[in-house]
């Protein structure tokens, strides 16, 4: 399932909702802003490839758990060019907190080629970490159609996510380990905050 589709049923993007550390799950108030029954937007939510669950919740909020969110996730650059200077780079400038979270995640896909880590499709990471970034990484679709997108505090939020990922849960073996899922699945996150993150050409 894309995000197109999801949206078209809908009318407008999902909001993600809760940690998604055991579930990865949305919230959508389209039934109450088109005053269309909940009910029968949920059930062709369910409808869609992907979906685990679609339920009306409250006053007619549908809840919604997918079995992947990265079809629903925009993974194309930020429309936005930042004026961070390249200096100091320490953790007080953002230009180098986004900077180089985008660098570790393009070192992430070139080691795991060298390191034989598989490409192609990927189950989810199961470390919090990792599911924290996917989380922060949802919120593109509805921050793109918003008229205030906030997007140099959520660019410095999606980096330090992925800094804590990266250095919590390696996406590369490290040592004697062998590649595994788990490593294909952390490169996969990597590859689309690699996407999205402006890189040293667009700061």
């Amino acid at each position: 399932m894309t995000s197109d589709e999801l949206v078209a049923v809908l009318g407008e993007p999902p909001v993600p909702d809760g940690t998604w550390e055991h579930e990865i799950r949305y919230v959508s108030a389209a039934a109450l802003r088109r005053r269309v029954p909940p009910d029968g937007l949920a059930e062709r939510v369910r409808a869609l490839g992907g979906v685990v669950s679609a339920q009306v919740a409250g006053a007619g909020f549908l809840r919604i758990v997918v079995d992947d969110p990265i079809g629903l996730i925009e993974a194309a650059p930020v429309p936005y060019e930042p004026a961070w200077p390249d200096f100091p780079r320490t953790w007080d400038n953002p230009g180098f907190v986004v900077r180089y979270a985008h660098a570790r995640a393009c070192a992430v896909l070139r080691w795991a080629a060298d390191l034989g880590v598989p490409r192609g499709p990927a189950g989810l990471p199961e470390d919090a970490a990792h599911r924290h970034v996917l989380r922060v990484l949802a919120e593109l679709p509805g921050r793109r159609s918003s008229r205030d997108p906030g997007w140099e505090a959520y660019l410095v939020r999606l980096a330090l996510a992925y800094h804590d990922a990266h250095e919590r849960a390696p996406a590369v073996p490290v040592g004697d380990e062998e590649p595994s899922p788990a490593h294909a699945a952390r490169v996969r996150v990597a590859d689309v905050v690699r996407t999205v993150l402006p890189g040293p050409e667009r700061l």
